[in-house]
């Protein structure tokens, strides 16, 4: 008579993850490379059974009752999980940042030091109705030599785990530990809970969702938690700002895709400029089907709008939403954004440079651009392959995170024998 073996515990499977990054933290580039595109290789060739089971977390979440943006970012379809591998194979090609020199230098007493990049060890990953995080989290934290420990969600439950058995399949046929890559969705939210206390097993927490859940996470976490952060995020359209330029960025800033972190919210424009951009960019926004939410300014000059209040300023919709203000100048509109913003994305168009720069060099959040659709503000788009999240708190990382972020540092010290006097 067999006996079936009891199911890990959480505590098992950390100890697990944290025993696999032992051999995965001196694996070759060649071996993590190998892993990557047999991953890449494995999502492609389960893309049927990957859409099967997001169908069902879709029907699920209807009946449910998520919004239109969280379904948004729970669907994955063939092309979606065609941009997935795609994204996997580019990290391939980046720099292994395992081991790259940071700093050095030689002492007058001849010895020789040398900073490193080392990988954390274990991250872990709290994040919400979104399963491309799992593919993006995982092939960046083998890449940087660290195990990944994840905690998807029940919306995403069901796609999570065709994922995640993808994935440690694909780890597995190149010789790695399956526990490089973990789910802990069937713990539920006491999973999250024991996560977030299991400091010595967990290097590091990211969590990627609502304002809500990144909240909680920083507040109730044991864990060192890179703080990753909603997206109240602007554009201002400066009195100089040219009309078609002004229409295009504001239009791909909110209606490419909306339901993501870097979408536009809120709209500040130049009272000089009010009158002549606001009418024609009301009618393009509403013929995308976006509704408009403005202040008084903004309604005397375009009918229709919706008055705006405090709490839309704060909002991150996500979804086809959008708040208008009207400023009296640049000090103003960066008032705003000091006062309402979540530090995400801010952009100004502009065709005066001394203004560009002022605003650039002024507003304080992880990514400030001048003339530009806040949409690029990606892990992807800015090269990395995938992000982790994009940071928008100051220590040690800020902005869409790659592979450089999943590590730190340490310093290696080579003498002859010296001692100090």
């Amino acid at each position: 008579m067999s006996l079936t073996a009891p199911a890990p515990t959480l505590t098992d499977k950390l100890v697990a993850a944290r025993d696999a990054s032992s051999a995965l933290a001196t694996a070759t580039t060649a071996v993590k490379d190998a892993a990557l595109l047999a991953i890449a290789a494995g999502v492609r060739a389960a893309t049927d059974e990957i859409v099967a089971a997001n169908h069902g977390d879709l029907v699920a979440g209807e009946e449910g009752g998520l919004s239109g943006g969280l379904l948004d970012r729970l669907r994955l379809d063939p092309a979606r999980i065609e941009a997935l591998a795609a994204a996997v194979e580019h990290v391939v090609g980046l720099t292994d940042p395992v081991g790259e020199h940071v700093r050095g230098s030689r002492l007058a007493n001849g010895l020789q030091l040398t900073q490193v990049r080392v990988p954390f060890g274990v991250v872990g990953a709290i994040y919400e109705a979104r399963p491309n995080v799992t593919v993006d989290i995982a092939s960046l934290a083998l890449k940087s030599g660290n195990a990944v420990v994840l905690r998807g969600g029940s919306a995403a439950q069901r796609t999570n785990a065709v994922l995640v058995a993808r994935l440690q399949d694909a780890v597995a046929s190149v010789g790695l530990p399956r526990e490089l890559v973990q789910t802990i969705d069937e713990f539920g939210r006491a999973g999250a809970t024991e996560l977030m206390r299991a400091r010595g097993l967990v290097d590091v927490l990211i969590p990627r969702g609502s304002a809500s859940l990144i909240q909680t996470v920083v507040t109730e976490s044991q864990v060192p938690v890179i703080e990753t952060g909603a997206g109240v995020v602007h554009v201002f359209l400066d009195e100089s700002a040219p009309l078609q330029r002004a229409v295009d960025i504001v239009l791909n800033s909110k209606v490419q895709r909306p339901s993501v972190c870097n979408a536009l919210e809120t709209l500040l424009v130049h009272e000089r400029a009010a009158e002549r951009l606001l009418p024609a960019l009301a009618d393009r926004l509403r013929a995308a089907g976006v509704t408009l939410r403005g202040d008084d300014a903004t309604r005397v000059i375009v009918p229709g709008v919706l008055r705006a209040t405090d709490a839309d300023w704060a909002t991150e919709s996500m979804d086809l939403d959008l708040s208008i203000r009207v400023v009296p100048d640049v000090d103003a509109a960066m008032a705003h954004i000091a006062r309402w913003s979540t530090h995400h994305t801010e952009s100004i168009v502009t065709n005066d440079v001394g203004t560009a720069e002022r605003f650039i060099a002024e507003v304080d959040s992880a990514v400030v651009m001048a003339n530009a659709s806040t949409r690029f503000t990606d892990g992807g788009e800015f090269g990395f392959g995938a992000e982790v999240g994009i940071s928008t708190q100051k220590l040690h990382a800020r902005g869409p995170m790659g592979l450089p972020e999943l590590t730190s540092t340490k310093w290696i010290v080579r003498g002859q024998g010296q001692i100090r006097g």
